[in-house]
């Protein structure tokens, strides 16, 4: 059993980390079994958050309008993970969130982690859902749900639970055991910034058309620009 990890919990503005951006991030860090420390912040998203988003977390475009980017960000969360193993409920969703932004600030992001979401999928399968919430439900764990720090608090007890009913079901794995910590894989792409051609063509369009966007053309990316010009000429003209 690995009793010592940081278990970790991301809010995004969507599902994918290619396009979509983080907004909160909540970590808490184990050792030998007991939680040491937690650490948790807001991360401005240089857009409008879409509104199922606000729905889902609670959060609001004001809680983010005073946060720090990401790449501010990431120097002190990485600081907190140092190169311990991660602990996540579908970890590979938040390692490939982060491994995008550290690629982006040009920082190398390498690590372990172990995944409580295929734990449960292998163990639990006689639960209708093996969501978080269903599974602090089925364990009866307090949960506050969809935000970083109390969902990665959440899913360190969820891992304790799962620890005490399946290890020595698993120990007959070895190697494969899903106990055992994995090198998360996900292959990301720096982001280049928009062209200065993009950026007087997308004030243009927008002052031409008297448009009001909910994003900033500044953060944009040359991908992100390309789609935004795209769109206006499809839906306006020149």
């Amino acid at each position: 059993m690995t009793d010592s990890y940081v278990c970790i919990d991301l809010e995004t503005t969507g599902l994918d980390p290619r396009r979509d951006k983080i907004i909160e991030i909540g970590a808490v860090r184990i050792e030998r079994g007991e939680t040491v420390g937690e650490w948790e912040t807001f991360v401005n998203p240089g857009r409008k958050l879409p509104e199922r988003i606000v729905e889902l977390t609670g959060i609001h475009d004001g809680d983010l309008s005073g946060a720090k980017p990401i790449g501010e960000v990431l120097p002190e969360l990485l600081g907190f993970l140092g190169e311990d193993v991660l602990l996540g409920h579908g970890i590979l969703f938040d390692f490939s969130f982060l491994k995008k932004a550290a690629v982006n600030e040009r920082l190398s992001f390498e690590r372990q982690g172990i995944d409580t979401l295929k734990i449960a999928r292998k163990y639990l399968k006689n639960l209708e859902s093996r969501s978080l919430g269903a599974l602090c439900k089925h364990y009866e764990i307090p949960h506050s749900a969809h935000r970083a720090l109390g969902d990665a608090r959440a899913t360190a007890v969820l891992y304790q639970k799962l620890v005490e009913e399946f290890q020595e079901k698993e120990d007959a794995a070895g190697e494969k055991s899903l106990f055992r910590p994995r090198q998360l894989l996900y292959q990301a792409k720096r982001d280049t910034p928009l062209t200065i051609a993009q950026k007087e063509q997308l004030y243009k369009l927008l002052d031409r058309h008297k448009l009001i966007v909910d994003y900033e053309i500044e953060n944009l990316t040359r991908s992100e620009a390309s789609r935004k010009i795209a769109h206006i000429l499809q839906e306006y003209g020149r």
